[in-house]
């Protein structure tokens, strides 16, 4: 089956004072979300971060990080029991992951029986890599669920083709990039890629974001942007190629049902096959001057 009801949270940021707090507000984001049909929710990027505010040293970037990063076995604990729990499944965002003396941000994919499997941020921001040290993790994979192969580019991964582009050719129709952004630059950024891995694709990318203020915190004090799902821009679809799209910095769920076939259908017989199409690696361009006649 390759038909999927999609969930993408625009995550509120806030500051809650214990784990126990975070965890009553994600189930009350998958409870609603199951009411909802989803089969599938997507919390953003750095979602988990605002737990930092449960520990000494918020307010300041290292300490957060250090926080929650030694918190995460215990947070993706929590994860699981809320998937199991809901019997849904779900991308809870990243979570900043200890990975043999270095940190990753790190993607786990839970399903509803609580297995689960992840995917790692392959390119560091500014932020991560130069205030934090986040590594990049291990390379982009795919992954086989009851609604078909799907991908998982993080953020700033989605704005670069290649990566997309080796998940979709080893069998991808959705790519789920969840994100956190703290100015509507860095939010557009990703939108505007998204859209355009979708177009050359001819894929579904989804997006989802935290929202809101938080100044206590160092890490996610500041978060914009709205949920959307992109699509081929050709027939059969929005002529923008936008799905479906939340309200700018408003928590709330966004609910799309998407269809494989659909896309199929537009790779065989759009009025272009930017799928198909996709150049081969070309030879270094030359440079040349211009002569007279």
């Amino acid at each position: 089956m390759s038909t999927l009801r999609l969930a993408l949270c625009q995550f509120p940021v806030t500051a809650p004072t214990t784990l126990a707090a975070f965890f009553a507000k994600v189930d009350a984001i998958l409870a609603e979300a199951k009411q909802g049909g989803a089969e599938l929710l997507v919390l953003p990027e750095y979602a988990s971060m605002e737990t930092a505010a449960a520990f000494p040293g918020a307010g300041d970037p290292a300490s957060e990080l250090a926080s929650v990063s030694a918190a995460a076995g215990e947070l993706l604990a929590g994860f699981r029991q809320a998937a199991m729990r809901h019997g849904l499944w779900l991308l809870p965002g990243t979570l900043p992951w200890p990975n043999g003396g270095r940190i990753v941000n790190r993607a786990p994919l839970i399903a509803p029986d609580g297995s689960l499997a992840a995917q790692d941020k392959s390119t560091m921001t500014r932020f991560e890599a130069e205030q934090w040290g986040v590594a990049p993790g291990a390379a982009p994979r795919v992954f086989a669920t009851p609604f078909g192969t799907i991908g998982i580019a993080i953020c700033y991964d989605v704005e670069f083709p290649p990566l997309v582009r080796a998940q979709v050719e080893a069998g991808a129709w959705l790519i789920l990039a969840p994100s956190c952004t703290d100015s509507l630059h860095g939010f557009n950024r990703v939108r505007l890629s998204a859209r355009a891995r979708a177009l050359e694709n001819q894929c579904f990318v989804a997006i989802t974001p935290t929202v809101g203020l938080a100044p206590g915190l160092a890490s996610v004090d500041e978060n914009h942007g709205y949920a959307a799902v992109f699509g081929p821009v050709d027939r059969g679809f929005p002529d923008n190629g936008v799905i479906v799209a939340g309200a700018l910095d408003q928590p709330m769920l966004v609910f799309a049902d998407l269809d494989a076939a659909r896309l199929d259908a537009v790779r065989a017989d759009g009025a272009v096959r930017n799928h198909r199409d996709w150049p081969a690696p070309l030879a270094p361009c030359t440079l040349t001057t211009p002569e007279t006649p």
